[in-house]
């Protein structure tokens, strides 16, 4: 494979060594079993540098924002006559796709019961009015501008620099004008893109492995006699292992395109349905005043930590933990968006990155989260013994046992839930052949075809000794110091834009004198 980088070959050592590391039992390493040895480390970061985490998230929200409003909001993703290749729907459905989708499903009951029981806000009582407030705010708040925009930093800054300067595809190009070619060309560069790569590869695993949990678990409460067994799970991933690498072997205009237009209708089909089925009017209120609420507190939130509870770790548990975990996820959601948003503006794209997945996040979280709050709250239907006893996987589907034609919403959201984790997958093994091929935009199938084998092997190994969550604390580690790169590309990016916008306007002056 003349095409790969020793990006490549050193990744795919460090995933097998890791991979390898997991399945080793706690009895035969009872200290330094990767279980310990992670949660140790994710620990300390989570203690000593939750503050680290908030202020740098902000930051990027407001970089963002910025940009929006800045000089530099005209400037192209490409060359000036480039266009977009992807109309705004299916543009929309891929980044939605890549992005979140899959979580969506799993956390959209979820995380609002979750929050409802346990609240956010210090001494506020659980299963109360204010509880449900605090939980659709936070569900909002965990899923909405931040995570976005920093998926929207990395994607402008690789679009950038691959469509208008000609640049490898790689995180560690974006850092050129601030480190310097040399630099960049040389270990530290080759450092910068396997920590990319690393958190994508442990970080995309780690979800196919909570994919077919759910999909087993949805599967055997929705149908009787059926049992949630290792071996139905490592059948699921085998199904979607196959049907993940045909679509990456058909490419990204043919089956990441058409898979991810299915999963918007598979999506808005689900939504719509449970919002006009469920209490609507309810739901509708809820949307409106959560969105207000998110919207005035989210300075607050933004910035919010404990320091005087010490007993509470809340946030630690999930704002601090969310955002290591979208951090972690940033290389890979961020190149895939790059990929296909050549041609657009600076500013159209940083607000189709940021507003529409929000407002379509808020919508879904107040349908489903909405919904469980309202058969919980006004019904008496205890959902979260089933969260409790089985685990969040099967939230959604308890919530959708109470409405009209719950089993057949259930098949559709399991197969929602297939595509998605189909495309994950698919758009998993694109960006980590991108990523160890040089940013080759075609990265060759074979490269590709590893990448799938790793990942699915990682999940059904991981799965088989309960070693998931090592693996994604592992991704979440991998955060820390992509944080600090992602600071970096900040400055870099505005040092470009700021010598792009002044050539810009002396072209413009000169062609004004000539005429």
């Amino acid at each position: 494979m003349k095409q790969v980088s020793k990006v490549f070959y050193i990744s795919v050592v460090v995933a097998l060594l890791f991979i390898a590391w997991g399945v080793i039992p706690e009895s035969v390493l009872p200290t330094w079993n990767l279980s310990n040895i992670t949660s140790n480390v994710q620990g300390f970061l989570t203690d000593k540098f939750g503050w680290f985490y908030l202020l740098s998230a902000t930051g990027f929200v407001i970089f963002a924002i910025f940009l929006v409003f800045s000089k530099f909001g005209k400037l192209k993703l490409g060359k000036p006559d480039d266009v977009p290749e992807y109309p705004y729907i299916t543009w929309f459905a891929m980044l939605f796709s890549a992005g979140m989708g899959i979580g969506l499903v799993f956390w959209g009951a979820a995380e609002p019961i979750s929050h409802f029981h346990t609240p956010p806000v210090i001494g506020q009582e659980p299963a109360t009015e204010e509880a449900a407030q605090s939980a659709m705010k936070y569900s909002f708040f965990h899923w909405g501008l931040h995570p976005w925009a920093f998926y929207s930093v990395i994607a402008l800054a690789l679009a950038y620099f691959k469509f208008r300067k000609d640049a490898p595809g790689v995180i560690s190009a974006t850092l050129v004008p601030l480190l310097g070619e040399k630099r960049v060309k040389g270990p530290l560069g080759t450092l910068i893109d396997f920590i990319a790569v690393f958190a994508t590869i442990f970080g995309v695993a780690t979800s196919l492995g909570l994919g077919a949990l759910q999909i087993s678990s949805g599967l055997a409460f929705t149908v009787d006699g059926l049992e949630d067994t290792f071996t139905l799970q490592l059948m699921i991933i085998l199904a979607v292992t196959v049907l993940f690498m045909i679509s990456a072997m058909t490419g990204l205009n043919k089956g990441i395109k058409y898979l991810s237009n299915t999963n918007i209708v598979l999506a808005l089909l689900l939504m719509i349905f449970t919002l006009f089925a469920g209490p609507t009017n309810f739901i509708l209120e809820l949307f409106t005043t959560t969105f207000g609420s998110y919207a005035r507190d989210l300075p607050y939130m933004s910035f919010r930590l404990t320091p005087f509870a010490e007993d509470s770790t809340w946030v630690k548990d999930w704002t601090i933990f969310y955002w290591a975990w979208w951090l972690s996820w940033a290389p890979f959601v961020g190149t895939f968006i790059a990929r296909v948003s050549k041609g657009r503006t600076i500013r159209e794209f940083i607000l189709g990155v940021l507003l529409v997945p929000t407002v379509f996040g808020a919508l879904w979280f107040s349908v489903f989260g909405g919904t469980a709050i309202s058969l919980e709250y006004f019904d008496g239907i205890n959902i979260i013994s089933d969260v409790n006893e089985l685990g969040n996987e099967v939230a959604l589907f308890s919530m959708l046992e109470h409405i009209p034609l719950g089993g057949v919403m259930s098949v559709i959201g399991l197969l929602l839930i297939s595509t998605f984790f189909i495309t994950s997958a698919d758009s998993a093994t694109f960006v980590l052949g991108m990523q160890t091929t040089n940013g080759s935009l075609n990265p060759k199938n074979q490269v590709k075809f590893t990448w799938g084998v790793i990942q699915a092997g990682a999940a059904a190994v991981l799965l088989w000794q309960g070693g998931l969550g090592a693996l994604q604390t592992a991704a979440i580690i991998s955060a820390f110091p992509f944080t600090i790169i992602m600071i970096l590309i900040c400055f870099s990016l505005y040092k470009t834009f700021n010598e792009d916008a002044k050539e810009a306007g002396l072209k413009k002056k000169k062609k004004a004198n000539q005429h």
